[in-house]
């Protein structure tokens, strides 16, 4: 490694270690002692801290003050509870608070509360895994600068009972299972009845049983094959975040008797857009077409353009097992070779999808524009199309460009023009823009990765964006207008303003690369972010101050309390355009016919529960498509051990930091006990390791050149040694 400074006497023991921060006016612990001991002999009793310095016959202000302190710490901890702006009073119980846990790789957790998450060290987590729902109880505080901190008392569900690993033979006749999910920090014990047809070295799923001894066990539910295996990798990804490859014989069979046959007295009762030109643009590789655009000119020099979705409604019906499993899964699943559709094939890439050449039942959301992409007029409903072409985005771009003779390139200037206009207004009013890092993998026959490429974003992709957003920013809208009393309820795609706190952080970190933001002053954050992106746009740095900034977003969820969409600077959105993939949209597809009839249907309290379930499994599945991408990579750098690379340092973590390959952006980690020349020390406000003896800094966005050590492809891990930085 360049920079290189004698290393430190004992380099075996160098490792990361957290600053600790310490109040500055510490607080005796055995007085803390004595004011609970108070508390509990009065159990009725309110006190101040000036009552308390009262007792003590010092009613000196640093007295009251160190009262204040322990009055706070106590509450903090769950022994006291607060009665009056300066009152408490004990609690019989220990307060324990219940929720979902999220337990990270490191092994600590973080039990997710509105008013900030609390902290569980690994050593209390007890018998719990990611995702339970657990009930805690609360930590004294003895610094008030310090994090909440809690402790597992009591597993209260389980977030699930199904994992997946490989089965692996110890001891003759000792089996266990070592779980891929890189959360759990134990592995299972397989009893010898449990074990079925499994063998040493494949990939299994097995259910949890029981967790009364040293080691959880559990048994095999089935075989997914050789460890290492492609198909077998991808099925295993899909299971450990719960999704199910194939479909249910009863979803099948019920899917197989829906008429393909458009009932002609429906037609009739729908508008008809089929004498009008409507085509597709979608990726080259694409099955399931959800959605269409068509256009005309109008006698008045306006133009009308119809966004057309499919209308899975009407073939998906409440309460049918094709709707049950839609809604247990809730998303469609993108791996890096394959789609999990949330529909039945049948339905997914045929009867719903809108296929060039074939009439089809979509609902739609149609515009009177003008030149500037004013909107004269609106419509919303139930239409019939025929799509007269498929585009893929590459052709559509190259046709739009003037470099391939293709169909309807006229259409596709005027609507790229109306697009650029509303995507300008929409950044005018707030919207946030971030530039997609998406990586795409040429895969063999096989399923072995030849090469990594980094996916572009052309004007036609914005097209389709675009108009999509008109589409759903107008059905939010529209649904809202619906008056009743109460309000009828609605489907909300909604994300909340950033964290002052954090926005503060990414302030104090891009001053680091030379670049001025003002993210602290309360007013027009959207404005601000956008203007920090213009200036980082084409840096080096560019993609690691993103990835910072996207971290101190609020994440988008499903809900019926409406609060706005912050990243987009939308009052009111939700999500329509892609009902073959996303059950929320067929929620809101349902909703439009319901209320468009005079009817109601379901109530918000169910509704909020199943749009908290649609939010949860749109982050699993986000996971596994992360999780798969991370397995290619590692298999993509996995022949290439020895080999030096240049990239950026695009994560820093205690124990090290993760680097982001230049050339492919894969992304491997560099251990800090690799690191010879000094011992490092983790500063977190500064997403840096700082060297104690030589001052040397490694921050995020920093350039490095790294040498691959080496791979796990259990754990998806690829291990990189420094070269020099800097």
């Amino acid at each position: 490694m360049s920079k290189k400074k004698k290393a430190t006497p004992n380099a075996s023991r160098q490792r990361s270690s957290r600053r600790k921060k310490t109040s500055s006016a510490p607080v005796s612990t055995s007085l803390e002692k004595q004011v609970l001991e108070l508390f509990r002999q009065n159990p009725e009793v309110e006190f101040s801290a000036k009552q308390l310095a009262g007792l003590t016959g010092f009613h000196g202000q640093q007295n009251v003050e160190g009262y204040r302190k322990i009055l706070e710490t106590l509450a903090a901890g769950g022994d006291l509870a607060k009665t009056a702006p300066a009152k408490y009073r004990y609690l019989n119980q220990p307060r324990l608070i219940t929720g979902r846990i999220q337990v990270t790789r490191s092994g600590a957790g973080f039990l997710l509360q509105e008013g900030g998450d609390i902290f569980i060290s690994p050593n209390a987590l007890g018998k719990a895994f990611n995702g339970d729902t657990v009930s805690i109880r609360i930590k004294p505080q003895r610094s008030r600068d310090r994090r909440r901190e809690g402790e597992v008392v009591e597993i209260v569900t389980r977030g699930r009972t199904t994992f997946v690993g490989i089965v692996e033979e110890s001891l003759p006749g000792k089996y266990f299972l070592i779980p891929d999910d890189d959360t759990l920090r134990t592995d299972f014990y397989i009893p010898a009845e449990a074990l079925g047809a499994a063998k040493a070295g494949q990939k299994v799923l097995a259910r949890f049983l029981t967790w009364e001894r040293r080691l959880p066990e559990v048994e095999v539910v089935s075989v997914l094959g050789e460890a290492g295996e492609h198909n077998t990798e991808m099925h295993a990804i899909l299971m450990q975040y719960g999704f199910q490859p194939k479909f249910s014989a009863t979803v099948e069979a019920e899917a197989a008797q829906i008429p393909e046959a458009l009932p002609e007295d429906e037609i009739r009762n729908r508008r008809d857009f089929r004498g009008i030109t409507t085509f597709t643009i979608d990726p080259y590789d694409a099955k399931d077409f959800d959605d269409a655009l068509s256009f005309r000119h109008l006698p008045n020099g306006h133009y009308e353009v119809g966004i057309h979705i499919a209308d899975v409604s009407w073939y998906v019906r409440p309460g049918t097992e094709i709707d049950k499993e839609a809604f247990t899964r809730a998303t469609s699943v993108y791996l890096v070779d394959r789609t999990v559709p949330m529909l039945p094939e049948k339905l997914s890439n045929f009867l719903c999808s809108l296929r060039p050449k074939e009439d089809k039942f979509t609902y739609s959301a149609v515009f009177e524009l003008d030149s500037e992409a004013r909107i004269h007029s609106e419509w919303i409903g139930r239409t019939v199309i025929h799509s007269d072409y498929r585009f893929n985005y590459e052709e559509a771009q190259e046709v739009l460009d003037g470099t391939l003779e293709g169909p309807y390139r006229e259409e596709l200037t005027i609507l790229d023009k109306l697009a650029k206009t509303l995507r300008a207004n929409r950044m005018g009013k707030g919207s946030i823009e971030f530039e997609s890092n998406e990586v795409k993998f040429v895969l063999d026959e096989t399923g072995k990765p030849l090469g990594v490429i980094r996916k572009k974003i052309q004007d036609t992709n914005r097209l389709i964006e675009d108009f999509m957003l008109l589409a759903n920013r107008k059905v939010s809208e529209h649904l809202f207008k619906i008056k009743d009393n109460p309000p009828l309820p609605s489907v909300y795609r909604i994300h909340d303003k950033p964290d002052p706190d954090k926005l503060a952080s990414l302030q104090d970190f891009v001053l680091a690369f030379g670049h001025q933001a003002d993210l602290r002053t309360p007013g027009d954050m959207s404005a601000r972010l956008n203007e920090l992106l213009r200036k980082v746009n084409g840096t080096p740095e560019q993609n690691v101050i993103e990835n910072i900034a996207i971290r101190s977003m609020a994440k988008a969820i499903y809900s019926t309390n409406n609060i706005g969409h912050f990243g987009l600077g939308f009052p009111f959105y939700t999500h329509f355009t892609s009902p073959i993939r996303r059950y929320p949209d067929l929620m809101i597809h349902r909703l439009l016919t319901a209320y468009g009839n005079g009817e109601f249907r379901g109530n918000p309290v169910q509704m909020e529960d199943e749009l908290r379930h649609c939010s949860e499994r749109e982050r699993t599945a986000a996971e596994a498509e992360r999780a798969s991408v991370k397995y290619k990579q590692v298999e993509f750098i996995e022949d290439k051990i020895g080999q030096q690379f240049t990239g950026l340092i695009s994560g820093v973590i205690e124990s090290g930091f993760f680097v982001m390959l230049d050339e492919n952006m894969c992304e491997g980690l560099v251990p800090v006990h690799s690191l010879k020349d000094d011992y490092y020390t983790f500063d977190e406000k500064s997403y840096a390791l700082r060297g104690r003896a030589t001052g040397n800094v490694l921050r995020l966005g920093d350039p490095v050149t790294v040498t691959i050590a080496g791979t796990d492809l259990r754990r998806r891990t690829i291990d990189m040694t420094l070269v020099s930085y800097r």
